[in-house]
């Protein structure tokens, strides 16, 4: 597991992974074939973290700040064949067994884990969610749902593009977000993922055609 994931193995009984790039897999086509290429090695992730393809939930990803209820919510067939919660970009859930993943490849994404009231959240937070705060509304939404305390949230932000490689600083916005929702435990990957194409997908260095790295999060119920 990658250093910056390890504030979240406090939590009791939660699974997660963040999938960097496959380097045997070629991945300069659209996004969907990318996506399809990869599919077979990131369910062997989901399933090796021991959660089932049926309980495997994402989000459609329009770039946009709306939030589903993971195990809840319906859904629809991507153009890369799985179903997607359409029109959101993040993800919260309650429910043990589920495996919530989000997809980037140079957008940030945000792990959420409430060790008090196991509830737990994915985010898509590029350029366009943090202007409209995803981060807040999830937030948000997890008080409201799962009565969860902004103070117990555990929130990390993962590998990113940040300047020089590109003009907006996304994660020192994602920060203060964090800050002004009211986040203790907020932690940053620090990590550039247009500085190192050997280990990460990035949109804007690869002009578009590139694959991308997939984050899970997910608990098991106790054996």
């Amino acid at each position: 597991m990658q250093d910056f994931l390890r504030p979240l193995q406090q939590v009791p009984h939660v699974k997660l992974a963040f999938v960097e790039r496959i380097v045997d897999v070629p991945t300069q086509v659209d996004r969907d074939e990318a996506m399809r290429r990869l599919r077979p090695h990131h369910l062997g992730v989901i399933e090796n973290l021991g959660f089932s393809e049926t309980h495997w939930w994402r989000a459609e990803q329009v770039h946009g700040a709306l939030i589903g209820l993971a195990g809840q919510s319906d859904t629809i067939v991507a153009a890369d064949g799985l179903p997607v919660i359409p029109g959101v970009d993040g993800l919260i859930t309650q429910q043990s067994g589920l495996a919530l993943s989000i997809y980037v490849a140079d957008c940030g994404v945000i792990w959420l884990a409430d060790p008090t009231s196991s509830a737990l959240g994915l985010l898509h937070s590029g350029k366009k969610g943090t202007e409209a705060n995803i981060l807040g509304r999830a937030v948000a939404m997890m008080k409201q749902q799962f009565g969860t305390n902004p103070k117990n949230l555990i929130a990390v932000l993962g590998p990113c593009i940040r300047p020089p490689h590109y003009e907006v600083d996304f994660a020192a916005t994602i920060a203060e977000q964090a800050r002004d929702a009211g986040i203790l435990h907020y932690h940053d990957a620090k990590t550039c993922t247009a500085s190192d194409l050997p280990r990460f997908y990035s949109y804007r260095k690869e002009l578009g055609h590139t694959g991308r790295m997939m984050a899970v999060i997910g608990s098991l119920p106790p054996p």
